[in-house]
């Protein structure tokens, strides 16, 4: 599969994800929106009807003191005159504009009977015509009546509840009662929360308060006038609060979260497993390259080593001990050149498996870097340069695996010929020192150098310092990673230093083998 199609397969998955994703969010914001709307709906209509409660039975205690008040009156000054009472009794319905009922109570009524004779006047003579009129001029009478005194309870009702509003607040309800009020309206609206009310005036002075109130979140109170039908300089508001409004609402949407959870973790696999096929298309190709480059690299060693063997035939090779020397060593030159290869398929096996078998064994440092730095003499020279060494270290005894050791300055070696200025020889040096307890190695060129920015990036894995318009750089960036871990799995540190133009320092610190 091409990459470019892996890149338009790995985005369209991508977006499809992110708007699965934000469509979720989008619908958990709207449900939350409408719960809110649906809470304060509630809420409102059931202060709403506290409220009316509170003024009805207010109306209802005023009206049947005044009541009970002009009865007693009466009946006091009906005792004095000797006149019969009789008692009636009256149910009276307050409704609303729209017919539905507030309130419903009876009113018992003394009334005063005359104790003298009743005249009845009866016509001396009845016409059949007149029945009717006086029937309807009776009905005519009622219905006047009737308006009347509906007039007058109103106007009687209005001016109690003028009087009643010039009383305080706390003389005019029951604090109890008004708990009850609200609890029973918020049952009836489906609202089972704890809630906590307090009472106020207009300038927002507390009248009362319930004794476990906390207002931390003005989204979560809600306020209504308690007495809609009082003048606005002696209105009075009720406040309640919900402290846990938020909970209540965030979970009936608690149901959402999965989905968005699985469908982030299904985002975050379909990621992982792009940039793992991204990484093992890389791999692929790397290791193709790797073929055909290690093809190439080992043509040449066989054909020196071929032709040597030949020439080591000739009779007269035989008889110079220089020449048969000079052969001998570009035969073993080359030998060990073809191990190197070699080794580079098993640097690639290990990054497979992701781990190094090392066969540990104590051997001097100095010896293993001087044997390496004439084996790769013969390819300095071949890039007109020169290697220098300067083995100093006093101890020098390591417990190391050779092979691997080996291969770790091999590969800095390297790439100090890879990136070398073209116009300008090459200088390798070599060192070895003592620091405290460590062996310290140092490798240094004075090739391109590296930038900066990059130097913390050449020990990852497939990383390739960019070079420029230098394109003649094989490679498939795993020389330095190979070698950090190596020198990790040897319990050592690895660190460059290094300028542009100037030239790059591979610093080794290994332990040494305590005796």
């Amino acid at each position: 599969m091409k990459k470019s199609t892996i890149w338009i397969l790995g985005i369209v998955m991508g977006l499809s994800f992110l708007s699965l994703i934000y469509m979720q969010v989008r619908y958990i914001e709207e449900m939350v929106r409408m719960r809110n709307e649906q809470f304060d709906g509630s809420v409102k209509r059931s202060l709403y009807s506290v409220s009316k409660h509170a003024e009805l039975a207010e109306t209802e205690r005023w009206i049947l003191k005044d009541i009970y008040d002009s009865e007693r009156r009466d009946y006091i000054e009906s005792a004095a005159r000797g006149n019969d009472i009789t008692r009636q009794s009256q149910r009276i319905t307050i409704t609303s504009p729209d017919g539905s009922t507030f309130s419903t109570f009876e009113v018992q009524s003394m009334t005063r009977i005359d104790s003298g004779n009743v005249k009845i006047d009866v016509p001396n003579k009845v016409n059949a015509k007149s029945i009717p009129q006086t029937s309807r001029s009776l009905a005519e009478m009622l219905k006047n009546r009737y308006i009347y005194q509906r007039a007058s309870v109103d106007e009687v009702v209005r001016q109690l509840l003028y009087k009643a509003s010039e009383e305080s607040v706390g003389d005019r309800i029951d604090f109890q009662q008004l708990d009850n009020y609200i609890k029973s309206e918020l049952l009836n609206n489906g609202i089972t929360l704890l809630y906590h009310f307090k009472v106020l005036d207009r300038s927002g002075n507390e009248i009362y308060r319930c004794s476990d109130y906390e207002d931390k979140g003005s989204d979560n109170s809600y306020t209504q006038p308690l007495f809609p039908n009082d003048l606005p300089a002696k209105m009075s508001f009720i406040k309640v609060h919900f402290p846990a409004k938020r909970d209540y609402i965030y979970d009936s949407v608690n149901f959402v979260v999965p989905s968005m959870v699985f469908t982030s973790v299904l985002l975050m696999t379909f990621i992982f497993t792009i940039i793992i096929i991204f990484r093992q298309k890389k791999l692929t190709e790397m290791k193709n390259d790797f073929v055909n480059n290690m093809t190439h690299e080992f043509k040449t060693p066989i054909s020196t080593i071929s032709l040597a063997a030949q020439m080591l035939k000739d009779p007269a090779v035989g008889k110079s001990p220089t020449m048969f020397n000079h052969i001998s060593g570009v035969i073993n030159d080359e030998t060990k050149r073809l191990r190197f290869q070699v080794e580079k398929v098993l640097q690639m096996s290990m990054f497979d498996r992701q781990k190094a078998t090392l066969k540990m064994k104590e051997l001097d440092a100095n010896d293993l870097i001087s044997g390496v730095v004439h084996t790769f003499a013969l390819k300095v020279e071949q890039n007109n340069g020169k290697i220098e060494s300067f083995l100093d270290a006093e101890h020098a005894t390591i417990f190391v695996d050779e092979m691997h050791i080996t291969n770790v300055v091999f590969n800095l070696m390297d790439n100090a010929v890879k990136y070398k200025k073209p116009e300008k020889e090459l200088v390798l040096t070599v060192r070895t020192w003592n620091a405290s307890d460590k062996l310290m190695i140092s490798i240094e060129d004075n090739g391109i150098g590296i930038k900066r920015e990059n130097l913390k990036k050449v020990f990852e894995k497939f990383y390739r310092v960019h070079t420029g318009n230098l394109h003649d750089v094989k490679g498939f960036g795993l020389g330095l990673a190979y070698v950090k871990k190596i020198i990790e799995d040897h319990h050592g540190t690895i660190k460059v230093e290094s300028d542009i133009d100037v030239g790059t320092k591979f610093i080794i610190a290994l332990p040494l083998l305590k005796k």
